[in-house]
């Protein structure tokens, strides 16, 4: 078995859902005792945040970086950046180590294809669903990419900073995420991505009239096969 290095923290109520999914995937696929083999970097995500909010993705790149290599030393394998919005700078960290870091787009983008859709909505960070970087590299696996109006992505980026990543799972949020997710399928989305790794503890299947992508879990799922390969 591999060793997967996870690089968290942003925030750390998701990180601890990858830990979580990827010992449960091990154990049902080996059984018994087995669990994975994990290396956990977590960053303090108030410092990211800061950076990202000043639109210094340099500096935290940097800091991500530095994490990757450490995790390198320690010995991972291959690498999880577990936050889909810090994939802006996944080439930065990529170019700092020498194993292999799982884009999480790229498994997002592997699951709608294997549904057969094309177009998607995406609900994630303001950054993630404005900025170009996520959008751009769906569309090279032939996806188009569907995000909310103005109004609705202030509101989704909103429960994400100020609940999801204190631990806040509202029942006011998730019908406004229904409600949000119901525009989408109404201009033609055919699923909808789960663009931020937060947003899993508060929607689910039954909360769309559409597939949902799980972006946390697949990307879980992901490592965890190259793992066991």
């Amino acid at each position: 078995m591999l060793t997967i290095g996870l690089l968290g923290g942003m925030s750390w109520e998701s990180s601890a859902e990858y830990y979580r999914l990827a010992n449960e995937l091990v154990r049902d696929r080996l059984g018994g005792l087995h669990s994975a083999r994990l290396l956990l970097y977590s960053v303090d995500f108030a410092e990211i945040a800061e950076l990202q909010a000043a639109g210094r993705w340099d500096d935290a790149a940097e800091i991500l970086a530095a994490a990757a290599k450490a995790l390198e030393t320690a010995g991972a394998d291959l690498l999880l950046l577990c936050t889909n919005t810090m994939h802006k700078v996944a080439g930065r960290i990529q170019g700092a180590v020498g194993v292999p870091m799982l884009h999480i787009a790229d498994t997002a983008a592997a699951a709608v294809r294997g549904a057969g859709l094309t177009t998607v909505g995406l609900l994630a960070t303001a950054f993630t669903m404005e900025q170009d970087f996520y959008r751009d590299h769906l569309a090279r696996h032939g996806l188009t990419l569907l995000v909310p109006d103005e109004a609705d992505r202030a509101l989704v980026h909103r429960v994400i900073y100020d609940e999801l990543c204190r631990g806040i799972v509202r029942e006011e949020s998730r019908a406004a995420y229904r409600d949000v997710i119901a525009r989408l399928v109404g201009r033609g989305a055919q699923g909808v991505i789960l663009g931020c790794t937060e947003i899993e503890l508060l929607i689910g299947p039954e909360d769309s009239a559409v597939p949902v992508f799980p972006t946390t879990r697949l990307h879980v799922e992901a490592a965890v096969d190259r793992a066991l390969s």
